[in-house]
């Protein structure tokens, strides 16, 4: 899905409208609106206040950062501020995260942007990062990149193509919710990248989640990863925050990772 050419508030409403796949009734009915009057807004015979606009875009889950834009091309002013994780203002925000990480220790955990770049990580992380091409350590850092490129993890991690899958189905459904032009980019990208055909066979019975199975000094370790975000963002800047957490998925890892600490 590519972001649309055109800037009107209309034509940005109409095309978030159909990504969701909803009719101008079915939307009007969530907005408590008249049909008539979105078809109005979306051609632009009509001018919508900025209110009405915050509304159609919260019955449509639009991404903060989205809102901003359809909002600009209907003449008012953002809604949303995208403040620097760094200032003043984001102290609750970047303590918290970093409560988190440090807690997670001796477990890998890192804090990810809405592209997989790396904002920040415990120290568990370089369990994951040896043997990594020093240049794909040069910021700004991927996650994703670091896990499927050639030299980065991939060729310690036994179950490749699972992996991969996995990766591929998360990044698809971001794209889907996000319309991120930058994500489109990244997964094409790592598209291009060895490791076998994708995997996307049914799960066992018992199996609940895709592991990350690392080979890391003649063992394998065995992760299954969690990812936290911030409840009732409210600037772009944190909807966008991710941290993904990663905990042993088996005893064996556990141990080894305990003794190491």
């Amino acid at each position: 899905m590519g972001r649309v050419s055109t800037q009107t508030a209309g034509d940005l409403l109409r095309h978030w409208r159909l990504e969701r796949r909803l009719s101008q009734l079915e939307l009007a009915g969530r907005a408590e609106t008249s049909a008539r009057h979105l078809s109005f807004i979306e051609t632009g015979r009509a001018n919508p206040s900025r209110t009405m606009l915050v509304h159609l875009c919260e019955q449509l889950e639009i991404p903060l950062r989205e809102r901003n834009r359809l909002l600009l091309a209907a003449g008012f002013a953002p809604a949303y501020a995208q403040p620097s994780l760094d200032t003043p203002a984001m102290d609750a925000v970047r303590g918290a995260m970093r409560q988190i990480l440090a807690g997670h220790d001796p477990y890998p955990a890192l804090a990810i942007d809405q592209s997989w770049n790396m904002i920040d990580a415990n120290s568990g992380v370089a369990l994951l990062l040896t043997g990594i091409d020093p240049e794909l350590l040069t910021a700004p850092v991927n996650a994703l990149r670091l896990s499927l490129h050639p030299d980065g993890m991939a060729s310690r991690i036994v179950n490749l193509a699972a992996w991969r899958g996995h990766i591929f189905e998360r990044l698809s459904r971001q794209i889907e919710v996000t319309g991120s032009p930058e994500l489109i980019e990244l997964r094409d990208e790592l598209r291009e990248y060895p490791g076998g055909t994708v995997d996307l066979t049914l799960p066992e019975p018992d199996q609940a989640v895709v592991p990350l199975r690392l080979r890391h000094n003649d063992h394998e370790l065995s992760f299954i990863s969690v990812t936290t975000v911030f409840g009732t963002p409210m600037n772009v800047t944190v909807a966008e925050l991710a941290i993904e957490s990663f905990f042993p998925a088996d005893e064996d890892t556990k141990k080894r990772l305990n003794a190491a600490s």
